[in-house]
C-alpha cells in the first residue's frame, strides 16, 4: 500500500515539474522573440556598397531647354500673317529710330548755323557777302540767296510789283521751304505712334484665334496647353506698344525743338526783309 502511494506521489511530482518546465519555456520564448524583432527593426540598414573602381561617373544634369514660349518660338510657330505683322512692326520701329537720330542731327546743325549768323552775317558789307560766308547747306544761306535773287529778278514785268511786296514774298517762300524740310519725317512718327498698337493688337487677335483653334482640334485644354500659345500671341501687343511709345515721344520732342529752330529762321527772314526793302534792294 505504501509502495503504491509512493509511486503515485512520484509520478505526480514528475508531472508537476514537466508542466512547470513547459510553462517556463513558453513564458521565456515570447520575450526572446520580441527582442529579436526589435533588434532587427532597430538595426541600421547596411550602407550602399561603394562604387566599383573604374565605374563611370553619374551623368550631369541636362542643360536648360530652350524657352518654348519666346519670340523665337512665336516666329517658328506662326503663319505668314503673323510674320508679316512682326516684320511690319520691326520696320516701323527701325524707321522711327532712324528719323529720330537724323532729325536731331539736323536740328543741331541748324542751331550751329544760327550761331554763325548771329556772329558775322549782319556785319558784312552786303547780303551777298554775308551769305557767302555761311555754309553751303545752311538754311540761312538759302534764305539770304533767295532774297538776293528776288532783287536781281525784279525787272521786266516783275518790276511792276512793288519791292515791298516782291522781296517779302520770295523770302517767305524760302522760309516755308525750310519749315517743310524740318517737318519731314514727323508724319511717319505720328503714323507709327497712332497705328502700331492696333497692328500689334491685330497680331494678337490672329494668334489667339489660331491658338484656340489648335487647342480645340487637339482636345487638350489644360493650362500648359493654353498659356503658351496665348502668351505668344500677347507678345504682339507688347511689341506694338514698344514701337508706339518711342514714336509718340519722339514726335512731341522733335516738334518742340522744330518750333525753337523755326523761330530763329523766321526772325532771320523778317530782318532780311527789313534790310532789303529798307535799302530798296541796294543792300543785296
Amino acid at each position: 500500500m505504501r509502495s503504491t502511494v509512493a509511486t503515485l506521489v512520484g509520478r505526480l511530482t514528475l508531472a508537476s515539474f514537466l508542466a512547470i518546465g513547459a510553462v517556463s519555456s513558453a513564458a521565456w520564448a515570447k520575450p526572446q522573440d520580441t527582442a529579436v524583432v526589435v533588434a532587427q527593426a532597430t538595426t541600421p540598414a547596411p550602407a550602399a556598397a561603394p562604387a566599383a573602381a573604374g565605374q563611370a561617373p553619374a551623368a550631369k544634369p541636362a542643360e536648360a531647354a530652350e524657352n518654348p514660349y519666346g519670340i523665337a518660338a512665336l516666329w517658328r510657330g506662326s503663319d505668314f500673317v503673323a510674320r508679316f505683322v512682326l516684320l511690319m512692326l520691326v520696320i516701323m520701329s527701325v524707321g522711327s529710330w532712324y528719323i529720330l537720330v537724323v532729325k536731331l542731327l539736323e536740328q543741331r546743325r541748324m542751331q550751329r548755323h544760327a550761331q554763325a549768323v548771329a556772329g558775322g552775317f549782319w556785319s558784312a558789307s552786303s547780303v551777298s557777302a554775308g551769305a557767302a560766308a555761311l555754309d553751303e547747306g545752311s538754311a540761312y544761306r538759302f534764305i539770304a540767296d533767295a532774297g538776293v535773287s528776288a532783287v536781281k529778278q525784279h525787272q521786266g514785268l516783275k518790276a511792276h510789283i512793288p519791292v515791298a511786296e516782291w522781296v517779302p514774298m520770295n523770302v517767305q517762300a524760302a522760309v516755308d521751304r525750310v519749315q517743310a524740310t524740318t517737318q519731314r519725317g514727323l508724319a511717319f512718327l505720328a503714323t507709327v505712334g497712332s497705328t502700331s498698337p492696333f497692328v500689334g493688337l491685330f497680331g494678337t487677335v490672329w494668334g489667339i484665334y489660331h491658338a484656340l483653334t489648335a487647342i480645340g482640334i487637339s482636345g487638350q485644354a489644360s493650362i500648359d496647353k493654353v498659356a503658351g500659345p496665348v502668351g505668344e500671341a500677347l507678345i504682339m501687343t507688347a511689341i506694338g506698344l514698344a514701337v508706339a511709345i518711342p514714336a509718340v515721344l519722339s514726335y512731341n520732342w522733335l516738334a518742340r525743338r522744330n518750333k525753337i529752330v523755326m523761330d530763329n529762321v523766321r526772325e532771320f527772314g523778317d530782318e532780311l526783309n527789313a534790310v532789303l526793302v529798307g535799302s530798296a534792294g541796294k543792300a543785296a
